[in-house]
């Protein structure tokens, strides 16, 4: 599989996942016309979009996707919030319910986030047999995985850089608790990796840091001397490899 990444910071959000010639797209968040761009106009081999909640830095390009002809997947709570009813390319997907979406199985998942009804999403590659985990936008994952080859996570915040900022008086109190109550913190990103990281994993990717309050080389380290597992700060314009040969 590969991984380009179209988007991830509070700007917008996007990542195209393709294995052969099927992809998903991992959220939407960026202007229909840098999707375009990112899939060299051949919006043909997109088998889904999958939409974790509505906050436009995740969702910008929604309703122009399935106006091209892209299904859209998302929970019942993500399409009510964005006000998008009975079009025929919107799919309502539940938590723990799995669906198939070109070569690939999805299972929703719950997330913590200050949404209407936020997920993330297992992947498992049916032709490959590999699985990837994308979570990102909250601050606690209460399910545990078994197998994952690929880890998504977000990782936005250092706790002491936010404490540090809001002290100076550059990050408002109330931002302050948005934060720590909508999105996942270093600290706890490596508490979810402890418990999902296994023999099976070969690459983690550090997703949706802040501007402000991370530090990209910081939770880079700390993941790997934690994990033992190659980390991957994504930023827009990459392009990452993820395979399981050789090890």
């Amino acid at each position: 599989m590969n991984l380009k990444v179209l988007g991830s910071s509070s700007h917008g959000n996007c990542y195209i996942l393709q294995s052969g010639e099927d992809i998903l797209l991992l959220d939407c968040g960026v202007p229909i016309k840098e999707i375009q761009k990112g899939l060299y106009f051949q919006l043909s081999g997109v088998s889904g979009v999958l939409v974790t909640h509505e906050h436009k830095d995740h969702s910008k390009a929604a309703s122009d996707l399935m106006k091209a002809g892209m299904d859209l997947y998302a929970s019942a709570g993500t399409f009510k919030s964005l006000g998008i009813n009975g079009h025929h390319r919107g799919h309502m997907v539940e938590a723990l319910h799995q669906f198939e979406a070109g070569q690939f199985t999805v299972l929703p998942f719950n997330i913590q986030h200050d949404a209407e009804e936020p997920f993330g999403f297992l992947i498992f590659d049916q032709t490959t047999g590999e699985k990837l985990l994308y979570a990102t936008d909250t601050y606690y994952v209460r399910n545990r995985f078994q197998g994952l080859n690929y880890i998504l996570v977000e990782c936005n915040y250092c706790l002491d850089i936010l404490q540090a900022n809001v002290e100076a008086g550059m990050v408002a109190g109330k931002l302050k608790n948005r934060i720590l109550q909508s999105h996942f913190s270093l600290a706890n990103v490596k508490d979810f990796l402890r418990v999902n990281v296994t023999a099976d994993t070969r690459k983690i990717v550090l997703m949706h840091l802040s501007g402000d309050n991370s530090d990209a080389a910081r939770m880079q380290r700390d993941v790997e001397e934690l994990t033992g597992i190659e980390t991957v700060v994504a930023d827009g314009g990459m392009e990452i490899g993820l395979a399981l040969y050789p090890f």
